[in-house]
């Protein structure tokens, strides 16, 4: 056995994903150094199955067993490449834990990571689903991925351009069996204007007394805000949100919003993004339950595992949901997790 990677036969995952599911994997390699990939993936037991790469299994939902290769990057490091006085550029390797990225930044005094605070999962995941929360996404700080590319069994350097990044998209979650992320590196400022625009931050700053807001000002308001809205993982299994905010023409969602008072819409680079919350808790879910599946009470986007529920259980419950959404409004709901 390498000293880079730990190899697991038949490996229980329900620990690995924050819904809290069951399911095993054929094999499970926890790797401490990207260096170790080449031969892991070159192994007899591992060479030509799927993979799977799962960081805190925040954004995956397992409805079977996975009959593959799952990799946990379980590398750690945060170092400044380059300080330039008021730019800083920052490496992070993969198995670093996101919300302590953002924490480390601020304690550096950088901006530019506070609007997605208290986010879980780990850095190498953020890339793939380009995280986003509070107005600010991933993407606008980001400058480079290192990845494996296991087409080209080699260790490549992407540029922000080349990940392809788009509302919760990127190379990545378009390619999910070529590439697995090692290290991100990001553009982070000393000084920044602050977003402070999305809905209930300017407020909840207010609650706080917060006459001049800091980037550890907006941090903690979004931290607080996320804490009250959504339930937390540790205490009932859960992925966060579930489906994506829909994107529709400018048309379209005036027409929506005379249709629906009340429809919240937000701009978005190809016409109107609307709350797929609202979409669902208008059809009734919210707070729903079927046995150990259901929708938090808190948000309607989040569904949640009440305890025993199956993968199956959860996705036949999402499916049911998209459905009716699309048989009201005609808009069809895109699931945020990747589903297994």
């Amino acid at each position: 056995m390498s000293s880079l990677y730990t190899l697991i036969d038949n490996a229980p995952l329900d620990r690995r994903n924050t819904f809290r599911v069951s399911a095993r994997a054929a094999w499970l390699a926890e790797v401490r150094a990207p260096a170790a990939l080449s031969e892991l993936l070159a192994k007899p037991e591992t060479r030509g199955r799927p993979v799977l790469v799962l960081g805190e299994g925040s954004n995956v939902l397992f409805t079977r067993e996975f009959d593959g290769l799952v990799v946990a990057m379980t590398n750690r490091g945060i170092e400044v490449l380059a300080d330039e006085g008021e730019t800083v550029h920052v490496h992070a390797a993969a198995g670093e834990d996101w919300h302590g990225l953002v924490r480390w930044s601020l304690a550096q005094g950088l901006c530019g990571l506070e609007n997605l605070s208290l986010i879980p999962g780990t850095v190498g995941a953020a890339p793939i689903q380009n995280i986003g929360a509070y107005g600010a996404e991933l993407a606008e700080t980001l400058t480079a991925v290192e990845a494996f590319d296991r087409q080209a069994h080699a260790q490549v350097r992407l540029n922000r351009e080349q990940c392809g990044f788009s509302y919760r998209q990127s190379l990545f979650k378009q390619q999910p069996d070529r590439w697995i992320i090692t290290a991100v590196e990001l553009r982070l400022q000393r000084s920044a204007p602050l977003k402070l625009d999305y809905a209930g931050v300017r407020e909840e700053l207010t609650a706080m007394n917060v006459t001049q807001p800091t980037a550890k000002g907006v941090s903690e308001a979004v931290c607080r805000l996320r804490r009250r809205k959504l339930p937390d993982p540790a205490v009932i299994g859960n992925a966060g949100s579930f489906f994506k905010n829909p994107i529709v023409t400018s048309d379209e969602a005036a027409r929506l919003q005379r249709e629906h008072r009340g429809l919240p819409s937000f701009n978005a680079p190809d016409g109107k993004k609307l709350s797929a919350a609202w979409l669902i808790e208008s059809c009734g879910w919210k707070g729903f339950r079927e046995g150990g599946a259901g929708v938090s009470d808190k948000h309607a986007l989040v569904l949640v595992n009440h305890g025993h529920a199956t993968g199956a259980q959860i996705w036949a419950l999402a499916q049911r949901i998209r459905d009716s959404v699309q048989e009201r409004f005609d808009i069809r709901l895109e699931p945020e997790p990747r589903i297994l």
